[in-house]
């Protein structure tokens, strides 16, 4: 009983500190938006987060979880997708910047190609990994 009540105490002591932080987080937010010359960019990229993650996001994201509820290697699915989904979205901004930088020094590589590399490798990876959960399966039997 004693342990309970100590380990519930804990949790207490983190809610309530990741409260904080997340308060002192909006808090910044708020001192940061205050600065802003041009309101309506800030207002327009909000909304442009907000469509672009509840039209398009956040449906793939449902899509992909009824695809991957029914396969015997979900794990290894779920994340080949969430990392796939990560290493998409750093390497969009210079994958959709037209045009070449005026500082060849800025973006000096190929990142399309990179790109493309890092999948092949991940899906090697991925591949790698359910050939050896299938191994092991047919071990045990």
């Amino acid at each position: 009983m004693a342990d309970q009540v100590g380990r519930e105490g804990g949790g207490a002591v983190m809610r309530t500190v990741l409260g904080a932080l997340g308060v002192a987080g909006m808090g910044l937010g708020v001192w940061l938006l205050l600065g802003v010359r041009d309101p309506v960019d800030v207002a327009v990229w909000l909304a442009g987060a907000i469509v672009l993650h509840d039209g398009l996001i956040a449906p793939l994201v449902l899509a992909a979880g009824l695809f991957v509820g029914g396969l015997r290697a979900r794990g290894v699915v779920r994340a080949v997708l969430i990392v796939a989904g990560a290493l998409t979205m750093i390497a969009l901004p210079p994958l959709l910047r037209p045009g070449a930088p005026a500082n060849s020094s800025v973006l000096p590589l190929d990142y399309l190609r990179n790109w493309l590399w890092a999948m092949a490798a991940l899906g090697a990876v991925a591949v790698g990994a359910g050939v050896l959960g299938w191994a092991r399966g047919r071990g045990r039997r």
